[in-house]
C-alpha cells in the first residue's frame, strides 16, 4: 500500500488581542486542525473565526481540549479527578461543536492538548476519562493519541484512534516524549525535522535520545505553527512527504486505507481536501 499521512496542527491559540502562529499560512499545508477550545488558549471570537477559516480551506476540524491552565498554556500538572478530566473534556468538546454546527461542518476528531495529553498517555485513569467522554458524546470521533494509555482506552471502547507523529520533539527510549523541562525536548534543526517525519511515515520508526529506532506508527503528523521558521518548516516537510512518494490524505481515509474499511471518508464530505491536488505546496 502506498504510505498516507494526515498532517495536522494546533490552531486557533490565541486569546482576546494575543495571537500565537500565523493560522492562515499554515492552513495551506494541512488536512486536519487541532482547535483550542478556551482552557489554555482560544476564546468564542477566535474558536469562531478558525472554524470559518478550517472550513473555507477544507481542513477537518477537531478539538483540543486541555487541563483548565490559561495561564500555564494549558502545560502544567493539575491535581483533577478523573471525573473533572471527563467532564472538562465534553466541556471543551461540546464548546467547538456550536462553532462547527454553526458553520455547517462537524467536528471529526479530539486530540487532548499540553500536560493533560501527556499524562493520558502514561495514566489509564486519565485515559479512560478522556474515552468515556468521547464514546458517551460521539463515538464517530477519531482520538488522537501516541501509543500508549488513552490509544488502549479508545480502542478497548471500540472507538477509533488516530496515531500521532511528533515532527520536532526529541523521544525516550520508552516512545514517550522528553519533558520541555529537559534540554533538547524540542528540535530546531529543519533538515532533522523533515528527515525524522519522512523516517516516521515510510519506515515506521524514529530514532530516540537514546540512539535506538524506535518503532512508530503514523497516521497524522503533528507540525507546530509557533516557533521560529514554522510555516517554512511546515511547507519542507510536507514537500519532502510528497517527494518520498507519500500521499496527503485526510485522517479518515489514512485510518480507512489501513483497516479495509469501506465507511465514508472525509474526503466524501466536500469539507476536506486530499493532498493529491496539493503536490505544488511549497515548491
Amino acid at each position: 500500500m502506498k504510505h498516507m499521512v494526515d498532517l495536522v496542527a494546533d490552531l486557533g491559540e490565541g486569546f482576546g488581542a494575543y495571537t500565537m502562529g500565523d493560522d492562515e499560512a499554515l492552513l495551506d499545508v494541512l488536512t486536519s486542525a487541532n482547535i483550542a477550545c478556551g482552557f489554555h488558549a482560544g476564546d468564542p471570537r477566535i474558536m469562531d473565526a478558525t472554524v470559518r477559516h478550517c472550513v473555507r480551506r477544507g481542513v477537518a476540524v477537531g478539538a483540543h481540549p486541555s487541563f483548565p491552565d490559561l495561564v500555564g498554556f494549558g502545560r502544567r500538572a493539575m491535581d483533577l479527578t478523573p471525573d473533572e478530566v471527563r467532564t472538562d473534556t465534553l466541556y471543551q468538546i461540546g464548546a467547538l461543536r456550536a462553532f462547527a454546527t454553526a458553520h455547517h461542518t462537524r467536528v471529526r476528531h479530539i486530540a487532548p492538548h499540553g500536560r493533560l495529553g501527556n499524562l493520558v498517555a502514561t495514566r489509564p485513569d486519565y485515559a479512560g476519562a478522556v474515552a468515556d467522554a468521547v464514546e458517551s458524546l460521539d463515538r464517530s470521533l477519531v482520538v488522537l493519541a501516541q501509543d500508549g494509555a488513552l490509544a488502549d482506552a479508545v480502542r478497548a471502547r471500540g472507538l477509533r484512534v488516530g496515531i500521532v507523529g511528533i515532527a520536532d520533539r526529541a523521544y525516550r527510549d520508552d516512545g514517550t516524549l522528553v519533558p520541555r523541562s529537559e534540554p533538547g525536548a524540542v528540535i530546531h534543526d529543519p533538515g532533522e525535522i523533515a528527515e525524522r517525519t519522512v523516517r516516521m511515515v515510510t519506515e515506521g520508526v524514529v530514532r530516540t535520545v537514546g540512539g535506538r529506532d524506535l518503532p512508530v506508527e503514523c497516521d497524522t503528523v503533528l507540525l507546530h505553527g509557533d516557533t521560529p521558521g514554522a510555516i517554512t518548516l511546515a511547507h519542507r516537510i510536507r514537500r519532502e512527504l510528497l517527494a518520498a512518494g507519500v500521499r496527503i490524505a485526510p485522517l479518515a481515509d489514512v485510518l480507512d486505507a489501513k483497516t479495509g474499511d469501506a465507511k465514508t471518508g472525509y474526503a466524501k464530505t466536500g469539507d476536506a481536501k486530499t493532498g493529491d491536488a496539493k503536490t505544488g505546496v511549497g515548491a
